[in-house]
């Protein structure tokens, strides 16, 4: 048991070194001096964006060297532990106990570093919009939807995320007809654009009187929030505004003023509503937003030629053209069809815990890229 441990511990140190090296340290430490060069000067305010991006990247490197010294403490403190479990001799012993857990907490650590690595895309650091759809199937499937939801807002506040209903269309009864969300924090988007395409449930239905098991479909859709660094043009004429009271469950919160927008841009037909607030303003804001990070994404599309994902994430949402499926009748399990795995726990799954998936995800999409970049042409 000791030696797997020390075989275990020169892997980790391994991996450690590697990742590094990706870092480049050196490089980063160095940036980061000159940031606070900079910052120290007495005409940094004069130019507040500039000022802000600098910041902002003082604190991402900040964030990135305090992260790996953390992941160097953790392997010297299970290097500690092991030399103490090999003095004594035992693989029993308090030392082992405390190097095993010294060493799972190296490896989550090491893997959640390794994970933030891999989300280098070019969008991937940007906050994320993320809409959901139900299928098919009414109530059912609106319900399916509403669960999705929560799911996406309970996982964004697990990490700290901020999070904002931007739209939000109340199903017939039960669930919802569609949301929109805009998710807030350091690589929203890298994270959750694992999570578009078409989600299926299976369950006995709440709604059925004969108990039946049902099968819904919801589809997710991700973009990424891109800021007005971000040269996208909307030419005013191309813009369909239209302005309505904003719906609800009655009583006092009923907007009795025109504060919701429904933005139609005419070239794509693209439609964006936005009805949260109860500022009109607030809410064209909110709307000139979401269409700008879908008219961007769009356009990416067409540069990078991957109108084929596209047209797969856009797939029919029901049968067969699922990402993951949630089955809750007559077992337990979810599973990602793209990457086989499979969780029991389906409770934890539906109120958050879908980091799993998405660093598998990733991590299989990375190295299929690297793969194919890898053949000979």
């Amino acid at each position: 048991m000791l030696s797997d441990m020390r075989q275990q511990l020169s892997e980790f140190d391994d991996r450690a070194e590697k990742l590094g090296r990706r870092l480049d340290v050196p490089a980063l430490t160095a940036r980061q001096n000159q940031l606070v060069e900079q910052s120290a000067k007495p005409d940094f305010w004069d130019r507040q964006d500039t000022a802000q991006a600098a910041l902002k990247e003082q604190e991402q490197i900040r964030a990135q060297l305090a992260g790996y010294k953390m992941l160097r403490d953790k392997l010297d403190e299970a290097r500690v532990f092991l030399q103490m479990a090999e003095e004594e001799g035992a693989d029993d012993s308090e030392a082992a106990r405390e190097t095993a857990a010294a060493l799972e907490a190296s490896r989550a650590e090491l893997e959640r570093q390794e994970l933030r690595l891999m989300l280098g895309g070019e969008y991937d650091r940007l906050g994320a919009i993320v809409s959901i759809h139900p299928g098919a199937g009414g109530m059912e499937a609106q319900d399916w939807a509403e669960m999705l939801l929560r799911l996406y807002l309970r996982w964004a506040e697990r990490r700290g995320f901020k999070t904002e209903i931007a739209d939000l269309q109340p199903g017939d009864g039960a669930g919802i007809k569609s949301a929109t969300v805009t998710v807030e924090g350091d690589f929203a988007y890298g994270y959750l654009r694992a999570e578009a395409g078409i989600h299926r449930l299976v369950r006995i239905s709440p709604y059925d009187a004969n108990a039946r098991r049902h099968t819904s479909f919801a589809s997710v859709f991700v973009f990424p929030a891109v800021d007005d660094k971000v040269e996208i043009t909307i030419n005013p004429a191309d813009l369909r505004i239209d302005t309505f009271r904003a719906s609800g469950a009655g009583g006092q919160h009923v907007n009795k003023t025109d504060s919701a927008v429904r933005f139609t841009h005419l070239p794509t037909n693209i439609v964006v509503t936005c009805q949260n607030e109860r500022s009109q303003h607030k809410n064209r804001a909110m709307a000139m937003k979401i269409l700008r990070a879908r008219l961007f994404e769009l356009e990416q599309r067409k540069k990078k030629e991957e109108l084929e994902k596209f047209s797969k994430d856009k797939k029919e949402i029901a049968w067969g053209s699922q990402i993951r499926s949630y089955v809750l009748q007559p077992y337990q399990m979810v599973k990602d069809h793209r990457t086989g795995v499979e969780v029991g726990n389906t409770g934890a799954v539906l109120d958050g815990a879908i980091d799993e998936f998405i660093q598998a995800y990733l991590m299989g999409v990375r190295k299929g890229d690297n793969d194919t970049d890898s053949m000979p042409t």
